[in-house]
C-alpha cells in the first residue's frame, strides 16, 4: 500500500517490497494502514505476535523507517526481561520519560496516596503526556518484546489507547507469542475488540524464502540452496543468518544466472554459528553482558569483568563487526533475541547464578534496587542477607506503583526466609500489604493469619492483627474482622493509632452487618468521651450514628453528624480521611433531592479518592455521577458514567459502588423501553451481588431497581417479591423511601395493582411519618404528598407532588397520576375533569420526553387516545440516529469543546467529568458523525450553523 504525497514531502513506500522482507505484503498493509490514519489526524492500532525469529522487531523498524520519511513523529521502546518488575520502564524508555518510572506520590498535608492511587497517577501523568505530544502532530509509538512488560504497563495500555483513539496516535505492539503471561493476551483481545489490527507473523513461504535470496546474492537460487534454505523451516532470523554465514564464507557462487553452492559441506542452520567465529575472550565477555540482560551498559559490564572500559574495546569491536551487539543510544544491545538467549544459554547453571548474584550486588550498590532484585529472584539462596535485603527494598519501592509486582519480591523474598531468620515478620507485613494492595485478599488473610499464629504477642503482631482486620473487611468478611478488632482492644499496651484505627474498623464492620443495636451503645461511649478517642474513632462513631439517624428517618440527625465526620476526617490522620464520610453525604443528599449541593461533594470526595484511595474507590465517583445524572433527568449521560465506572470497576477490582452503576443501566434501559437489556442487567446486579468481591453497597437502591423491572415484565406481584420485606420491615422501608425520592409512590401503586391495600397504607403511613419529622425537607413532603394522592384519590396531593417533586421523573409520574385519577371521575358533564385530566397527561408526556423515559411517554400517550387526544411522538423518540441532529446536549458540549482544541482532560475539568467519560462522548460523537478524528470533528463544527436546529434532550 503506497500512501499519497502530501505536498512535497516523501511517500509511504510499500515496506514489502524492500530486501529482506518478501513475503509479508499482507502483514505489512495494516500497518500501512496505520500510518495514513494517523497522518491524516485519526488514531489506530496494529497487534504483532509470532514466534521468535519471525521478524515483529524487523516490521517494527520497517514502520518507524516508513514514519521517518514523513511528518510522523516516532517513539520507540523494547521491554527487558529483567525489567519487568520495573513500573512504565517500556514507556519511559519510548517516550525519553525517566521520572515515569519513579514518580513523585500525589501528596496531600503531606501524606502519600496508597497503591492503587499512585497507579491512577501514572495513568493521567501518561494521559497528559500523550495528549501533549498528539497535539504537537502525529506521532507512532512502537513498542516491542510486550511478553516483558510490567503489570502497570499493561494497565496504562488498557487504560488510555481506547481512550485517546480520537488523536492522531499510532500504536504498533509487538510480542513473542507463548511468551510472558495472561495479562498481555487479555490486553490484545481487549484492543483487537476495540477496532486493532492483529498481525500474526508465520513462516515464511517457498517463494518468499526464495525472494530473499535472490535479495541477497542477486540471482535466484539453485536447487541445492532451496534445499539448504529449508532447514530455515521458513523463520525469517534463521534464514537471513544462514545466508549471511554463507556470504561471510563465500560458499555460494552465481552461475548461470542461478545461485549455488560451492562445495558440498553442509551449512548449519543455528543462531550459534556467528558465535562460533568469536575469539574465546569476545565469547567471555559476551556471556558476562547476556548476564546484565539483552541491553547493557558498557560500564556495568566493565567493573563485571573487573577491567577498565579501554581494555574491553577489542573484544566488543569483535562482537559489533560479528552482527552479535549493536550500539542502541547509550548501550550496547544483542541484535536479536535468539543470539542472546544462545550466549546465555552457553553458560552452566552454577556459573550463571554466581553471575547473577555479582550483578545483583553491583546494582544493589548503585542504588539501582529494583534492577538488582531481578537478578536475585533468580540466584537468593535461603539466608541470603544481602540478597534478600535487595528483594525487601525493592518490594517497598514499587508496592505503590505496580502491587503486582510488589508480590512477586514479597513472596520470593518469604519463601527464602527461614523460620529464625528476625525479619521474617516485617517481610510478611510487606507481602500482606502487597497482596492487599494486588486485590490477592485470600492469601492476604492466610499470610497474615499463619504469621500470627507463630509470632509471640507484642507490637508486630498487634500491627498485623490491625492490617488483617483491615483486609477482612475489604474482602466482605465484616462479623471475622470485627471479631479481631474487638480481641484487639483487649491489648492493654495497644498502640493509640492501632487502637483508633481498630475502633473504626469495627463501626464500619457493624454498618456493614446493619447491626446497629450494637453499634449505638459503642458510638455514644465514643462520643462521650471524645478527648480519650482518636479521630478515625470519632470519625467511625459519627458515621454510624449518622446510619442509624438515617434509617430512624431524622434527617436532620444524619446531617449532623456526617458533616461533622467530614470537619473531624478533613484535618484528621489518612486513617481518618480513608473513611470518605463524603460517600454517605452524598447519598443523604440524593435522598433529599438536593442534586446541586451533591454535585459538589461528589466533586470533593472525588479529589479525597485522588489523595488517599483505597482501590475500593477508584470508580465510586462515576457511579455517583451516573446516579445524578439520572434524578436530574440525564439519562445518556447517566449511561455513560455507570458504563465508564463498571469499567474501571473491572480493571482495577473496585466494585465497591458496582450495584449502583448496573441499577442505574437497568433503569436507564427500562425507561427507554429496551425490556430485555434491562433485564440482562437485573441479572448481573444479582450475579454481582453474590460474588465475592468485598463490601458492596447500594444493594437496596438497586433492589428497587430490579422491582421495577420485574413490575414491567411479570406483573405487580413479582416486583413484590422482588422488594422482599421492604414492605413488611419497617426499617427496610423507610431506609428505601429515605434515599429514593420516587419509591413511596411506586410502591403504593403496585401494591394496589397487586390488589395488598394493607401494604399500600403501610408505605404511605411511613412515607407521612418521614415527612411529618423531617420538615425542612420539601422532596420529603413531596413523596408523602404524591403516595398519599395515589392511596386516597386525593387530587390535591397529586398536584402539589407534581409541582413540588426534586426529580423531574417523579414530576412526571405524580402528573400522570393526576390525569389517571381525573379520568376516573371525569364523566361527559364533568368537562372540567376531563379537560385537566388531559393537561396533566400532556404534562407528563412532555416531561417524560425530555428526559428520555420512552416507556413511560408512550404510556401517556396510549392514555391520551383514550380520551380522544392524539399526540403526535416526536422530539426524543424521533432525534436521528446519525448526523449533528442525532447528538446529546452532553455530546454537543463535548463535540464543541473539543472542535476548539480542548484535550479530553481539559473538556472533563470544565463539563465535570473525569476524561474516561469523555472519551465515551467523544466515541459516541465520532460513530454518529461518521467521522474518526479531531481534525474532522473540527471541520465538521466549523460547517455548521451558529444554532443548529435540531432534536433536544
Amino acid at each position: 500500500m503506497v500512501m499519497k504525497r502530501k505536498g512535497n514531502r516523501p511517500h509511504i513506500a510499500d515496506a514489502s517490497s524492500r530486501p529482506g522482507w518478501r513475503g509479508r505484503a499482507s502483514e505489512w498493509r495494516p500497518v500501512a494502514a496505520l500510518l495514513q490514519a494517523i497522518e491524516t489526524g485519526r488514531g489506530s492500532m496494529v497487534l504483532v505476535e509470532g514466534r521468535s525469529g519471525m521478524g515483529k522487531t524487523q516490521l517494527l523498524h520497517r514502520a518507524t523507517e516508513a514514519a521517518a520519511r514523513t511528518e510522523i513523529a516516532v517513539a520507540h521502546g523494547a521491554a527487558e526481561e529483567l525489567g519487568h518488575l520495573a513500573p512504565l520502564a517500556l514507556l519511559a524508555t519510548a517516550f525519553d520519560e525517566p521520572a515515569l518510572t519513579s514518580p513523585e506520590p500525589a501528596t496531600t498535608s503531606g501524606q502519600c496516596a496508597d497503591a492503587a492511587d499512585l497507579r491512577l497517577s501514572l495513568v493521567e501523568r501518561l494521559r497528559a503526556l500523550l495528549e501533549e505530544r498528539a497535539g504537537r502532530g502525529p506521532l507512532l509509538i512502537t513498542l516491542d518484546d510486550l511478553h516483558w512488560a510490567d503489570p502497570t504497563t499493561q494497565l496504562v495500555l488498557r487504560s488510555l489507547l481506547p481512550e485517546l483513539s480520537s488523536y492522531p496516535l499510532g500504536w504498533i505492539l509487538a510480542r513473542t507469542s507463548g511468551m510472558g503471561d495472561s495479562g498481555v493476551d487479555g490486553l490484545y483481545e481487549l484492543l483487537e475488540q476495540e477496532g486493532a489490527d492483529r498481525v500474526v507473523l508465520g513462516p515464511l513461504d517457498d517463494l518468499a524464502v526464495a525472494e530473499i535470496v535472490a535479495d541477497t546474492f542477486g540471482a535466484p537460487p539453485g536447487p541445492d540452496i532451496v534445499e539448504m534454505a529449508a532447514e530455515a523451516k521458513g523463520n525469517p532470523f534463521l534464514l537471513v543468518e544462514l545466508l549471511r554465514t554463507c556470504k561471510l564464507d563465500g560458499v555460494i557462487e552465481v552461475v548461470a544466472g542461478s545461485a549455488r553452492l560451492t562445495s558440498t559441506a553442509r551449512v548449519q542452520v543455528s543462531a550459534r554459528s556467528p558465535l562460533m567465529s568469536l575469539s574465546a575472550p569476545t565469547r567471555r565477555l559476551l556471556q558476562v553482558a547476556g548476564i546484565l540482560g539483552r541491553s547493557f551498559s558498557v560500564d556495568d559490564l566493565a567493573e563485571m569483568l573487573g577491567e577498565p572500559v579501554d581494555g574491553l574495546l577489542p573484544g566488543l569491536a569483535e562482537a559489533v563487526r560479528a552482527g552479535i551487539v549493536v550500539p542502541a543510544v547509550d548501550r550496547l544491545t544483542f541484535r536479536h533475541d535468539l543470539l542472546w538467549q544462545v550466549v546465555t544459554d552457553m553458560i552452566s547453571d552454577p556459573v550463571r547464578t554466581a553471575l547473577q548474584r555479582q550483578a545483583g550486588f553491583m546494582l544493589l550498590r548503585r542504588g539501582a534496587v529494583v534492577p538488582a532484585a531481578g537478578h536475585f529472584m533468580r540466584c537468593a539462596r535461603v539466608g541470603d542477607t544481602r540478597a534478600l535485603d535487595g528483594l525487601d527494598r525493592a518490594a517497598r519501592a514499587v508496592l505503590p506503583y505496580s502491587p503486582p509486582s510488589a508480590v512477586d519480591l514479597a513472596v520470593r523474598a518469604l519463601e527464602l526466609t527461614g523460620p529464625a531468620d528476625s525479619d521474617l515478620l516485617a517481610r510478611t507485613s510487606t507481602a500482606v500489604e502487597a497482596l492487599t494492595a494486588a486485590g490477592r485478599l485470600a492469601e492476604a488473610i492466610e499470610s497474615a493469619r499463619a504469621a500470627l499464629r507463630r509470632a509471640p504477642p507484642g507490637p508486630w503482631t498487634d500491627r498485623m492483627r490491625c492490617e488483617l482486620v483491615s483486609v477482612l473487611l475489604q474482602s466482605g468478611r465484616a462479623a471475622e474482622a470485627v471479631a479481631e478488632a474487638e480481641g484487639l482492644l483487649t491489648r492493654p499496651d495497644l498502640d493509640d493509632e492501632l487502637r483508633g484505627t481498630a475502633e473504626l474498623a469495627i463501626f464500619h464492620g457493624l454498618m456493614g452487618l446493619h447491626d446497629f443495636g450494637r453499634g449505638r451503645a459503642r458510638a455514644n461511649a465514643v462520643l462521650a468521651d471524645r478527648a480519650g478517642h482518636q479521630d478515625t474513632a470519632l470519625v467511625g462513631a459519627l458515621l454510624l450514628s449518622a446510619h442509624i439517624a438515617w434509617e430512624e428517618a431524622r434527617a436532620a440527625d444524619a446531617f449532623r453528624h456526617v458533616h461533622e465526620a467530614i470537619r473531624i476526617a478533613s484535618t484528621g490522620s489518612v486513617a481518618a480521611r480513608r473513611a470518605h464520610p463524603r460517600l454517605f453525604l452524598i447519598r443523604c443528599l440524593f435522598g433529599v433531592g438536593r442534586y446541586a449541593e451533591g454535585e459538589s461533594v461528589i466533586r470533593a470526595a472525588a479529589a479525597d479518592f485522588d489523595a488517599y484511595g483505597p482501590t475500593t474507590h477508584v470508580a465510586t465517583p462515576a457511579f455517583f455521577r451516573a446516579c445524578l445524572s439520572l434524578a436530574t433527568g440525564r439519562p445518556d449521560d447517566a449511561a455513560a458514567e455507570a458504563e465508564v465506572g463498571l469499567k474501571a470497576a473491572d480493571e482495577m477490582g473496585a466494585y465497591a459502588f458496582a450495584l449502583l452503576g448496573l441499577a442505574v443501566l437497568a433503569i436507564v434501559e427500562l425507561r427507554r423501553g429496551n425490556m430485555e437489556t434491562a433485564a440482562r442487567y437485573v441479572e448481573r446486579f444479582e450475579t454481582k451481588q453474590q460474588e465475592a468481591h468485598g463490601p458492596m453497597y447500594g444493594s437496596v437502591w438497586g433492589t428497587w431497581a430490579g422491582a421495577l423491572v420485574h413490575e414491567a415484565q411479570s406483573g405487580p406481584e413479582s416486583a413484590m417479591e422482588a422488594l422482599g420485606t421492604c414492605y413488611e420491615d419497617i426499617r427496610k422501608r423507610r431506609w428505601l423511601l429515605m434515599l429514593e425520592p420516587d419509591a413511596a409512590a411506586w410502591m403504593t401503586r403496585t401494591a394496589l395493582a397487586a390488589g395488598r391495600r394493607p401494604a399500600a397504607a403501610r408505605v404511605v403511613e411511613t412515607a407521612r411519618q418521614i415527612a411529618h419529622d423531617n420538615p425542612g425537607f420539601p422532596a420529603l413532603a413531596a413523596s408523602a404528598a404524591h403516595a398519599h394522592g395515589i392511596l386516597h384519590g386525593d387530587t390535591t396531593a397529586l398536584a402539589q407532588a407534581a409541582a413540588h417533586h426534586s426529580d423531574p421523573w417523579g414530576a412526571a409520574s405524580a402528573a400522570e397520576d393526576l390525569g389517571v385519577l381525573l379520568t376516573a371521575g371525569a364523566s361527559d358533564d364533568a368537562r372540567g375533569d376531563r379537560k385537566a385530566a388531559i393537561a396533566g397527561f400532556e404534562e407528563a408526556a412532555d416531561a417524560y420526553l425530555k428526559i428520555g423515559a420512552l416507556r413511560d411517554a408512550a404510556r401517556v400517550r396510549a392514555r391520551l387516545r383514550k380520551l380522544g387526544v392524539r399526540r403526535r411522538h416526536w422530539n426524543y423518540a424521533e432525534r436521528p440516529g446519525t448526523g449533528w441532529d442525532s447528538l446529546t446536549d452532553t455530546e454537543r458540549s463535548v463535540a464543541a469543546l473539543v472542535a476548539q482544541g480542548l484535550t479530553n482532560r481539559q473538556v472533563a475539568t470544565q463539563m465535570f467529568l473525569s476524561p474516561h467519560t469523555v472519551s465515551f462522548h467523544l466515541r459516541q460523537v465520532f460513530r454518529k458523525l461518521g467521522i474518526a478524528s479531531r481534525v474532522e470533528l473540527a471541520r465538521n463544527a466549523a460547517e455548521q450553523p451558529p444554532q443548529n436546529p435540531g432534536l433536544r434532550d
